[in-house]
């Protein structure tokens, strides 16, 4: 440095090296008095090869010091160029994002051949910009280029390829060029190193081809490729997609054994792996051994109690993290809680949590607002979910499906299509999830002819194939409709693999039209495919006992014995200023129990002058009538039923959770209890939300 202020000037070669030093380091003023120097030489000098290599050293430095104008300015300057000044401007440019400028270049340059030809150099820079932008086009058409230079077998432009038509989506390019035999790959040695390697793992994982991905990481390690972090990732990400917790667990082994760093991102990986395939505990020691834990790392954990049905403890670690005061939620982090008290239906928790969404800015966040839609729909306020949805600026097809998909589940069948409409209307398209909700809504209504409308026409035009849950969706819809005989021919001809869930609503239809012939039939061809499936057995005994078959109760009861198949114990559970209160039938561990007792039979004499009449056939019990009537009267959705009434003010409506299905004398009594106290009452029973107002329920007595 020195050496600019002596007496003696410093040769060429010394400024070129002081240049380089400066770009190297960043050191913009230092290297803008070497131009200086430049200048000053070049006044008295005609040599063109080093003004050449003079303005690229020049341009090298402005691009790393990111002043691309004058690294711009400079190349557009130049009376001459060669392949150094284009590749440094180029590269200037993909470092700065500017792919499109990038690719610009190369067009220019390919179509002057200004002094030499691009090289694999030039190529791997375009290429890597095509695939940044997505430009899979421009990136076939630098391919193509490859084979007239005979750069295509390069290591490094191969290399780039790969990643380009990877990234791009375009898998099966990307495993041709991978078979190509590479030249000139140096340290790396064989044929593809791991970023090759990485890049189509990532894309058939993505894409979910998991078993191509299998055949890829098996040809890794026949080849012997070293992993790196990224390779570990894309193995974890496969064997979470797949469940394969066996395989996971070998990974997990040879990552140990490795000795790689162990970073957050590696550490949420193999949460997220051990969540997907079941090892929540797994995954909460590999939470516990990680040192530095942000944000992506407890939203990995939450997200891995979520998916494997703690949706509580998902919850506390909210709690936990608060507490210890180093990471702030982000917008993932709240989609997650917003989804685990979807799950409970804790409206309480998620209002709370959606107060902090508001006051932390993240409400505009479309995964959040999607996750809010969700929440309230599945805690039975179907209401404010349509207001979070109205109010969005910007929606998904989540966010549309989330509506639809809620409106069918609460039985508002009319307003699903509505949505639906709105839908088509704003241009989105339409994928197998939204018909679900749209043929379950049709189902509510039972619109058979517009329900076979939309799976045979509206779904072909949108080339979406109807799998086995639209199907069953028309199942429901002929069940809903009465057309029994017609939904049996219709699972028999219809060409696809039906499951317990499908036949099991034609039972249920059965069960509530009281065909029981067809009934017997549908059970046995279920029990024949799950001799445990115990909403079978259930169904069986409430028909029989409709029937005053007791022989047959006690058969299904002798065979529930012996196959150790057990029925669920029915329990019901409302919130109440954030405290959850759990009711069991006929139990008394509540400590308002007395009253709560009191209340039920005080509703019981409120509805017998509207008609009420003990449902006694529902009792699967062969006692004397008025026994049966004990049993029916404290059934556990009555018991919460009554608590509501007792603690929560009119005109709030009172929402209950039950797990298993809502028997028909808990229906009709929570009917006529809503008509009485003119309250509207809302069940999540195990199949779909009832909303009870003014003696009427929205399932119009089909569920």
């Amino acid at each position: 440095m020195l050496a600019l202020y002596s007496k003696h000037l410093p040769s060429l070669e010394e400024l070129f090296k002081l240049l380089k030093l400066s770009a190297d380091a960043k050191f913009l003023n230092f290297g803008k008095t070497i131009h200086a120097q430049f200048l000053i030489r070049n006044q008295s000098s005609n040599q063109h090869q080093s003004h050449i290599i003079q303005l690229n050293s020049l341009i090298n430095l402005y691009v790393k010091c990111s002043q691309l104008r004058l690294a711009r300015y400079l190349f557009d300057e130049m009376p001459l160029r060669n392949v150094v000044s284009w590749n440094a401007l180029m590269g200037g440019y993909l470092h700065s994002g500017e792919h499109y400028e990038v690719i610009s270049l190369f067009k220019k340059m390919v179509s002057s051949f200004e002094n030499g030809c691009p090289n694999e150099y030039v190529f791997t820079t375009v290429i890597s910009a095509c695939a940044n932008s997505g430009r899979v086009f421009e990136g076939m058409q630098c391919h193509g280029f490859l084979f007239k230079f005979g750069f295509v077998c390069h290591h490094y432009v191969k290399s780039a390829l790969v990643h380009m038509y990877s990234k791009c989506f375009h898998v099966d390019l990307a495993l041709q060029v991978l078979d190509i035999v590479s030249i000139g790959s140096g340290e790396h040695g064989g044929n593809n190193d791991a970023f090759c390697y990485n890049s189509v793992l990532n894309a058939l994982v993505e894409s979910g081809r998991w078993g191509e991905a299998v055949e890829v990481l098996g040809r890794m390690v026949d080849e012997r490729v070293v992993w790196d972090n990224v390779t570990y990732v894309s193995v974890m990400g496969l064997c979470g997609q797949i469940r394969d917790l066996r395989s996971g667990l070998q990974v997990h082994a040879r990552l140990l054994r490795a000795g790689l760093l162990f970073d957050v991102f590696v550490g949420s990986m193999l949460i997220d792996m051990y969540g997907k395939c079941g090892g929540v505990l797994s995954a909460k020691k590999v939470f516990d051994g990680l040192q530095n834990r942000n944000v992506v790392v407890w939203t990995a954990l939450m997200t891995a109690y979520l998916q494997n049905g703690d949706f509580e403890e998902s919850l506390n670690l909210l709690t936990c993290m608060d507490r210890e005061g180093t990471v702030m939620a982000n917008e993932y982090t709240f989609a997650v809680l917003l989804n685990a008290c979807a799950g409970i239906a804790a409206l309480g928790h998620g209002d709370l949590l959606h107060a902090r969404v508001e006051k932390l800015g993240f409400k505009n966040h479309v995964i959040v607002r999607n996750a809010l839609i969700n929440m309230y729909s599945k805690s039975g306020s179907i209401g404010s979910s349509y207001d979070v949805f109205f109010d969005m600026k910007k929606r998904d097809i989540i966010t549309w499906n989330a509506m639809i998909c809620g409106y069918s589940h609460h039985g508002l069948g009319k307003q699903a299509l509505l949505v639906f409409q709105d839908m088509v209307s704003a241009g989105e398209c339409p994928n197998h999830v939204t018909f679900v909700g749209v043929l379950s809504a049709c189902a509510h209504l039972a619109l058979v002819q517009q329900g076979f409308y939309y799976l045979n026409q509206v779904m072909e035009r949108f080339k979406i194939e109807p799998g086995l849950e639209h199907y069953t969706c028309m199942v429901a819809l002929l069940c809903r409709a009465g057309l029994l005989e017609e939904a049996e021919n219709f699972m028999k001809t219809t060409q696809v693999k039906w499951d317990v869930v499908a036949w099991r609503v034609l039972l249920n239809a059965c069960n509530v039209r009281r065909n029981y012939s067809l009934g017997n039939r549908i059970a046995e061809t279920i029990l024949q495919m799950d001799p445990r499936d115990v909403g079978t057995y259930t169904l069986l005994s409430n028909m029989y006992a409709k029937a005053s078959s007791w022989d047959g109760v006690s058969t299904i009861r002798k065979m529930m014995r012996e196959r150790n198949v057990k029925k669920e114990p029915g329990v019901s559970w409302l919130e109440i200023r954030n405290v959850v209160h759990v009711f069991a039938s006929e139990g008394s561990n509540h400590p308002e129990s007395i009253q709560i007792y009191k209340k039920v039979q005080l509703l019981l004499e409120m509805i017998k002058p509207l008609g009420y009449v003990p449902y006694i056939e529902a009792v699967l019990h062969d006692v004397e009538d008025e026994q049966k009537e004990s049993y029916l009267n404290y059934h556990s959705e009555k018991l919460a039923v009554a608590y509501g009434l007792m603690k929560i003010p009119s005109p709030a409506p009172i929402r209950i959770i039950k797990n298993l299905r809502i028997c028909d004398d808990c229906h009709t009594v929570v009917k006529l209890i809503s008509k009485v106290t003119n309250r509207l009452i809302i069940v999540r029973d195990a199949s779909r939300f009832h909303h009870f107002c003014d003696g009427t329920c929205t399932c119009a007595d089909h569920w």
